[in-house]
C-alpha cells in the first residue's frame, strides 16, 4: 500500500483523475483520431477513480473554526489504481488531524513531535501559496494512496483557524475544488456568535486560476443553491450544488473558495470577554475614534526585473493610494534598484500639489539595475525617525513604511541576517514595516521576518496575479490608524499565561485578541485596564468585567479524547489560547537570533502543539494501522472525521425552533457489542462467556409495561428500563398480539445525575441542560463522564465513566406493515462498571455462569436434532443457574438487526425458574424507577 502525505505548493484538491466522468461531452478530439464519443466515455469510466461525496463541514465559534473535508472516492477499474487527495487550506489554519479508509482498513493519524531526521511518512514543506485577492496565504495538504479494484477510499481531513479580521469583516473560506463532477457535494457551515451577528454575507466562488475555471450565471450574489438560516446569534449556511448546477459552474468540476464574510455586534468600549472553563479570550475593537496621523514611506522596487506588467500596475496602484491619503498625513517616495532614489529628503504633507508631485515623479520611475534591500529600508527608517524627531508629533501619529519588491538582495548588504539587525537597530520599534514580495523568486522568508520584527504585516502576490488590486487592498487594512502603543493589563492574581497584551498599532477594521487561563474558576468579575494614544490624547480604559457562569444557551462544552483515556477535550476557548500561543512561539522563534532560546522556544511550541494536536513545523503526523474497519466507523468518520474537539453547541438563543447540537467529533468508541440483549418481540439474549453458552427467553408483556432491564443504582448508579409498545399480531401467529420496546430509558446518578429518553426518532440527554438529538443525524455529545453517540438511523451509544456502555439499535420501517413498528433494541457492550450486585431482566446475569447438566450431541453429530431444528425445535437439556435446575431447548436467534444468527437454550414460560422471582417483580412505576423489588435496592426514590 502507497501513503504519502504533505503539506505542499499546488492549486488542486481532491483527485482521482483529472477529468471527471461526466463531462464527457465536450472533450476534444484530435483530427485523424477520432474516437466515437461513447467509447471515449466507456475508457473513462473504466480508468478512472469516481468521487462520489465531497463534502466540507465547519463549526464557527467565537471567531474559532473547526473544519472537517471529507471526500470519498470508487475504483471502478480491473486493477488498483493510484488516487490522490489534495486540499487547500488556510496557511494560519493548523490541521489537527487526518484519517484514511482505504476498503475495510483504516489509517489514523496521529500528531506527534518532529524528529531531527526526516523518516516520517508525513512531509510538512511550509511553501505558501495565496488567494487571488491576496488576503489570505493558503497550504496545501496532499496524501496519494493505492486504492483495490472494484473497492472504494475515503479521506477525512480537519484542520482549525481564528479567523481574523480585517476591514471590518471576519472572512472564512472553504477551498471547493473536487476537480470533478460529484454526485454529493456540500459545505456545510454554522455560526455561533453569542454577541450577535451583525452582518453576514456569501460571496459568488471566487475563481481558481487554474484553467476551466468558471463562475455561474449570476455573479451578484451567493452561489446557486445557498441555503442561509440565521437569527441574532446563530447562522447556518448549505452550499449544496446538484451536478447540473455544479456543470453551470464549472464543466471540469474546478469550483473555486465559498466564502462568508460577517461581522459580530460591539457595544463594550473595553471589549467583548469571554469565559468558559477556567480560560478567557478578550476582544478589543473600538470604534468611532478619531484617526491617527500616518508618517508613511513608500519604498518601491524599480530593478530590471520590474519591467512590464509588474511595475505598471505598482505605479496605478500608489496612484490610487496617494489620493487616499488624509490632509494630516506626511509622506515620501523612494524607489531603489542598485541606487536609491529619493523623491524628497523629508516628508511632505499632504496637499493636492503634492500628491500630484508624488504621481509625477513614480511616472518617471524606469526599471534598471539590481536590488539593495537593505540600503532602501535605512534610508526610509532614517526619513521617518528624522521627521518624527523635529516635528514633535511623536505619540501623536503612527510612522510606517510600505515596502515592495520582486526580487532577493543583489546589490549592497545581502546577507540576510544582516539585513534583519540593520532594520530592528535603525527602527527601534518605532517603525512598522509593511512589505509586499512579487513573483516566485523573492526573498519571503526575509520580508516576512522583517514585517514580523518590526510590527508589521506581509502578503506574498503571485506573477500571475494583478499586484496592483492586491497593493490597494493592503493599503486598505492599514490605512486608518486609531490607537497606537496600546497596552492591556489584568491583575496577575487573577490571569496566568496571557498570549500578547502589548501592541504598537490598531487599525480600523482590525481586532486585538488576547487569551489565558484564569486562576480561579469561580471569579466573578475580571479587572481590565487598557492604556493607548489616540490623535487628541492618552487613552485609559478601566473595568470591570462580570465572568460568572455562562447562561444557557452559551454554553459549549468539550467532550472525551479519541484515545478514550478519559480526559476531556478542551473548549472552544481553551482550543483558541492554544492555538494563539502556539502561534506566538512559532514567531518568537523565527525572530529569534539567540541559540539556546530557539531551542527553548522551539521544545515549548513543540510540547503544546503535541498535547493540542496541532500539526506545526515542530511536530508530524504519522498514519497508524492498518486496522479493520468496525461497523459505523465510515459513517461516524463522515461525520466529522473522528478528528477530535470539535465543540457542541447545547441551544441556540433566540431560536424559534432548537437545532440541536450543530457538529461533534464523530469519535465512535470501537466497542465489541456482546449478545446479552433484548431486541425485537421482545427476545431476551444472555451470553455466558466462561462456559460459552447463550440463554435466550421471551417475555410476553404488555403494552405499557416498563420492564426493568438493568438495576444497578446503589451501586454504580446505573439504571435501565424498557416500555413496551403493542401491535396486532402477523396473520396466522399464535400469538394474540407483539410487543416491543418504544422507548429505552436510563439513569445515571454518579457522579452527577444524568437522565436519558432513547426512542427511534430522538434522544433526550437531562443531565443539567436539556439536549435533544435527532436520531437522522450522527451526532456525539458528552459531558461529566457520559458520552452519548447518534449512528444516522442507525443505533445509539452510551458510555459512562469509560466502563460501562449500551448500544441501542433503532429498527425503522418504510413502509411497517400493521404488526410492524418502529421499534429498538437493547446491547450491553461493556459491563465492566456494573457491580456484583447489579440486577433486573439482564443485569442479574452480568456476574453469573451457567451449566449443561444434560448436554446432548451437537448438531452435527445427530440427525434428529437437525430434522427438529427444521420445524423451530430442538433437543431439551437441563440448565443450571444461581443454583436452579432450568428445562431448555436447542434454538436458533437473529440478534443485531438480523444480521447475526446463534444458536441459544431457550427458557419457556416467561424464563420461570431462570429469572429471580416473577415477571411482575421486575415491572417499573414509571420510566425512571430505580427501586428494585428483588436484590439490594429497595429504594423507589428518583
Amino acid at each position: 500500500m502507497l501513503l504519502l502525505l504533505g503539506l505542499c505548493l499546488g492549486l488542486s484538491q481532491c483527485v482521482g483523475s483529472q477529468e471527471e466522468a461526466q463531462s464527457w461531452g465536450h472533450s476534444s478530439e484530435q483530427d485523424g483520431l477520432r474516437v466515437p464519443r461513447q467509447v471515449r466515455l466507456l475508457q473513462r469510466l473504466k480508468t478512472k477513480p469516481l468521487m462520489t461525496e465531497f463534502s466540507v463541514k465547519s463549526t464557527i465559534i467565537s471567531r474559532y473554526a473547526f473544519t472537517t473535508v471529507s471526500c470519498r472516492m470508487l475504483n471502478r477499474a480491473s486493477e488498483d489504481q493510484d488516487v490522490e487527495f489534495q486540499m487547500q487550506i488556510p496557511a494560519a489554519a493548523f490541521i489537527t488531524n487526518f484519517t484514511m479508509l482505504i476498503g475495510e482498513k483504516v489509517y489514523q493519524g496521529e500528531i506527534t513531535e518532529r524528529e531531527k531526521k526526516s523518516g516520517d511518512r508525513v512531509k510538512e514543506k511550509r511553501n505558501k501559496t495565496t488567494e487571488e485577492n491576496g488576503e489570505k496565504g493558503t497550504e496545501i495538504f496532499r496524501a496519494s494512496a493505492v486504492i483495490p479494484s472494484k473497492d472504494k477510499a475515503a479521506f477525512f481531513l480537519s484542520y482549525e483557524e481564528l479567523l481574523q479580521r480585517r476591514l471590518g469583516k471576519y472572512e472564512h473560506s472553504i477551498s471547493v475544488r473536487p476537480q470533478q463532477l460529484s454526485g454529493r457535494l456540500s459545505v456545510d457551515v454554522n455560526i455561533l456568535e453569542s454577541a450577535g451577528i451583525a452582518s453576514l454575507e456569501v460571496l459568488p466562488l471566487r475563481n481558481s486560476r487554474q484553467r476551466g475555471s468558471g463562475r455561474g450565471e449570476d455573479d451578484s450574489g451567493p452561489p446557486p443553491s445557498t441555503v442561509i438560516n440565521q437569527n441574532e446569534t446563530f447562522a447556518n449556511i448549505i452550499f449544496k450544488p446538484t451536478v447540473v448546477q455544479q456543470a453551470r459552474i464549472a464543466q471540469n468540476g474546478i469550483l473555486g473558495d465559498f466564502i462568508i464574510r460577517y461581522d459580530v455586534n460591539r457595544e463594550q468600549s473595553i471589549g467583548d470577554i469571554q469565559v468558559l472553563n477556567g480560560y478567557f479570550v478578550h476582544y478589543f475593537a473600538p470604534k468611532d475614534l478619531p484617526p491617527l496621523p500616518k508618517n508613511v514611506v513608500f519604498v518601491l522596487d524599480s530593478s530590471a526585473s520590474m519591467v512590464g506588467t509588474k511595475l505598471r500596475q505598482t505605479k496605478d496602484a500608489l496612484f490610487t493610494i496617494l489620493h487616499d491619503l488624509r490632509p494630516q498625513d506626511h509622506f515620501s517616495i523612494i524607489g531603489f534598484s542598485n541606487r536609491i532614489k529619493v523623491w524628497k529628503d523629508h516628508l511632505i504633507s499632504v496637499t493636492p500639489d503634492s500628491i500630484r508631485d508624488g504621481k509625477v515623479y513614480i511616472h518617471h520611475m524606469s526599471p534598471t539595475g539590481g536590488t539593495d534591500i537593505n540600503g532602501a529600508l535605512q534610508r526610509a527608517i532614517r526619513l521617518l525617525n528624522k521627521y518624527v524627531a523635529h516635528s514633535g508629533i511623536g505619540d501623536r501619529s503612527v510612522s510606517l513604511i510600505v515596502f515592495l519588491t520582486d526580487g532577493k538582495p543583489t546589490v549592497g548588504e545581502t546577507h540576510t541576517l544582516k539585513i534583519l539587525n540593520n532594520t530592528r537597530e535603525a527602527a527601534r520599534g518605532q517603525v512598522c514595516i509593511f512589505t509586499i514580495g512579487i513573483g516566485n523568486d523573492v526573498d519571503f522568508r526575509l520580508l516576512e521576518k522583517l514585517s514580523l520584527e518590526n510590527c508589521g504585516l506581509t502578503r506574498r502576490v503571485h506573477e500571475e496575479e494583478d499586484a496592483g488590486s492586491q497593493l490597494i487592498g493592503f493599503y486598505d487594512e492599514i490605512r486608518t490608524p486609531l490607537l497606537s502603543d496600546i497596552r492591556i493589563d489584568y491583575p496577575p492574581s487573577s490571569v496566568v499565561q496571557a498570549t500578547k497584551t502589548l501592541f504598537p498599532n490598531y487599525f480600523n477594521g482590525s481586532e486585538i485578541i488576547i487569551a489565558g487561563k484564569l486562576v480561579d474558576r469561580k471569579l466573578d468579575h475580571l479587572h481590565v485596564e487598557v492604556t493607548a494614544s489616540n490623535s487628541k490624547k492618552f487613552v485609559i480604559l478601566k473595568t470591570d468585567v462580570p465572568v460568572g457562569p455562562q447562561k444557557a444557551g452559551k454554553d459549549v462544552t468539550g467532550s472525551p479524547r479519541p484515545g478514550g483515556d478519559g480526559e476531556r477535550d478542551p473548549n472552544h476557548i481553551e482550543r483558541l489560547w492554544s492555538y494563539l500561543t502556539t502561534k506566538e512561539l512559532l514567531s518568537s522563534w523565527l525572530q529569534s537570533d539567540d541559540e539556546p532560546e530557539k531551542e527553548r522556544l522551539r521544545q515549548r511550541a513543540q510540547a503544546l502543539a503535541v498535547s493540542y494536536r496541532f500539526l506545526t513545523p515542530f511536530t508530524s503526523m504519522k498514519l497508524r494501522g492498518p486496522v479493520p474497519r468496525t461497523d459505523g466507523l465510515e459513517e461516524a468518520h463522515g461525520m466529522s472525521a473522528a478528528m477530535g474537539p470539535e465543540p457542541v453547541v447545547q441551544s441556540v438563543r433566540g431560536a424559534g425552533t432548537q437545532p440541536g447540537p450543530l457538529l461533534k467529533k464523530p469519535y465512535q468508541p470501537r466497542i465489541k457489542i456482546s449478545k446479552t440483549s433484548v431486541d425485537g418481540d421482545p427476545h431476551f439474549v444472555v451470553d455466558f462467556p466462561l462456559s460459552k453458552l447463550t440463554v435466550c427467553f421471551n417475555i410476553d408483556g404488555q403494552p405499557g409495561d416498563i420492564l426493568r432491564l438493568v438495576s444497578d443504582h446503589m451501586d454504580s448508579g446505573v439504571t435501565v428500563n424498557g416500555e413496551l409498545i403493542g401491535a396486532p399480531a402477523p396473520p396466522n401467529g399464535h400469538k394474540k398480539q407483539r410487543t416491543y420496546f418504544r422507548t429505552i430509558t436510563i439513569l445515571i446518578n454518579k457522579p452527577e445525575r444524568s437522565y436519558l429518553e432513547i426512542t427511534p426518532s430522538r434522544v433526550i440527554l437531562d443531565g443539567g441542560d436539556r439536549l435533544v438529538l435527532p436520531c437522522n443525524q450522527s451526532v456525539v455529545v458528552g459531558s461529566r463522564g457520559l458520552e452519548v453517540s447518534v449512528s444516522a438511523n442507525a443505533n445509539v451509544t452510551v458510555t459512562i465513566q469509560g466502563s460501562i456502555a449500551f448500544v441501542i439499535l433503532i429498527h425503522l420501517y418504510k413502509k411497517p406493515a400493521p404488526f410492524q413498528r418502529h421499534h429498538l433494541g437493547f446491547y450491553i457492550a461493556n459491563s465492566e462498571g456494573l457491580s456484583s450486585n447489579c440486577h433486573g431482566l439482564l443485569g442479574q446475569f452480568l456476574n453469573q455462569d451457567a451449566r449443561l447438566t444434560e448436554d446432548p450431541a451437537g448438531p452435527s453429530q445427530n440427525l434428529t436434532h437437525s430434522l427438529l431444528l427444521q420445524v423451530g425445535e430442538g433437543p431439551e437439556a437441563v440448565l443450571t443457574v444461581k443454583g436452579r435446575q432450568v428445562p431448555v431447548v436447542w434454538k436458533q436467534r437473529k440478534i443485531y438487526n438480523g444480521e447475526e444468527q446463534i444458536d441459544c437454550w431457550f427458557a419457556r414460560n416467561n424464563a420461570a425458574k431462570l429469572i429471580d422471582g416473577e415477571y411482575k417483580d421486575y415491572l417499573a412505576s414509571h420510566p425512571f424507577d430505580t427501586g428494585m423489588t428483588l436484590g439490594r435496592g429497595m429504594s423507589r426514590e428518583l
